[in-house]
């Protein structure tokens, strides 16, 4: 990878403001992202928008609830007009629209352009940092909404930010602008990153949902209100402890417990089976690594978890019987 931005004159502003003495914002692509990211910096002091790009219906009345009297124009009219160009596309897109944007002409010599992709680094930006653009790679570490709800929850969270030496301060200055914190991520290992927030966040949406359909098929009236504040203190000791907070009959070696629950699941919710089991063999696996979980035991939930999933590659394990499990077992 080779990343070639013009550089910043020593002793020059990081990003010199229009004739009219404000910064000029462009969002190309003003989601549940790029509307908000625009909204803050239309209020922040310095900074003013130029224009934003978006087709769909949604995408409008976005604009039209977060951005009120935004110009709407075309992506290339966006960028033409912009100091700072937000392209706040889904990651399979920004690629195209890179190209596309420099092949027009649209992009030039000492603009900033900054995307919001957590996959992605700097290299995706290379057609803009081979025209002398500044090109940054900011992605916010947050689940967005669209609404006005994302700008408090912002504050204090923490964009994992991609720049050149030349550029880190200025993408400092700008995630403090957003009101966040930045923390330096290497262009390798950007989809790392990514996939590290993704399993954290997206798939615990599933997970949650999953827990709430076992909830209700159990009978439980309120099946949000009864996780609520268990799963608010296991994500707290969970983020202080680690693996230590781990607790329930997964970690406990419980194999008939594990036995029952599998039935269950697969009688009333059969559609939560294969996650359970993917998350109990992680559990099984990172519970015998620091000790709590001895091997016979380990080996014995296993082949529990393999048996519920007949036709799916398991565990490969060794024999293992409820006695000798239950032998290992410590009191409680």
């Amino acid at each position: 990878m080779r990343i070639t931005p013009a550089p910043v004159p020593a002793g020059s502003p990081a990003l010199p403001p229009s004739p009219s003495g404000s910064v000029t914002v462009g969002v190309i692509g003003a989601g549940r992202v790029g509307a908000v990211l625009g909204a803050i910096l239309a209020d922040t002091p310095g900074y003013a928008l130029a224009a934003v790009s978006g087709e769909t219906p949604a995408t409008r009345e976005r604009i039209a609830a977060l951005l009120p009297g935004a110009q709407i124009r075309k992506p290339t009219d966006v960028a033409r007009a912009a100091d700072l160009l937000l392209l706040t596309v889904p990651d399979d897109r920004l690629a195209g629209v890179v190209c596309s944007l420099v092949g027009s002409g649209a992009i030039r010599e000492g603009q900033y352009v900054v995307h919001t992709s957590g996959k992605h680094g700097l290299d995706v930006l290379q057609p803009a940092a081979d025209l002398g653009a500044h090109v940054l790679a900011l992605h916010p570490a947050m689940t967005f909404t669209g609404t006005a709800v994302d700008r408090a929850r912002l504050q204090g969270c923490v964009f994992g930010v991609t720049a050149t030496p030349a550029d880190l301060a200025y993408a400092d200055q700008l995630v403090a602008v957003l009101g966040a914190r930045p923390v330096r991520v290497a262009e390798d290992q950007r989809a790392l990153y990514h996939a590290g927030l993704a399993h954290g966040a997206n798939h615990l949406v599933t997970l949650v949902a999953q827990a709430m359909d076992m909830l209700a098929a159990s009978g439980v009236a309120d099946p949000s209100g009864t996780l609520r504040p268990l799963l608010s203190a296991a994500l707290d000791n969970a983020l202080t402890d680690g693996d230590a907070a781990l607790t329930g009959p997964v970690a406990r070696g419980d194999r008939r417990t594990v036995r029952d629950h599998l039935a269950q699941i697969t009688e009333h919710t059969p559609g939560s089976l294969d996650s359970y089991v993917a998350m109990a063999r992680a559990t099984v696996d990172r519970s015998a690594a620091d000790g709590r979980l001895a091997g016979g035991r380990a080996a014995a939930l296993h082949e529990t978890l393999s048996e519920a999933l007949p036709e799916a590659p398991g565990h490969p394990v060794a024999p293992a019987d409820d006695a000798a499990a239950d032998s290992e077992r410590t009191p409680l």
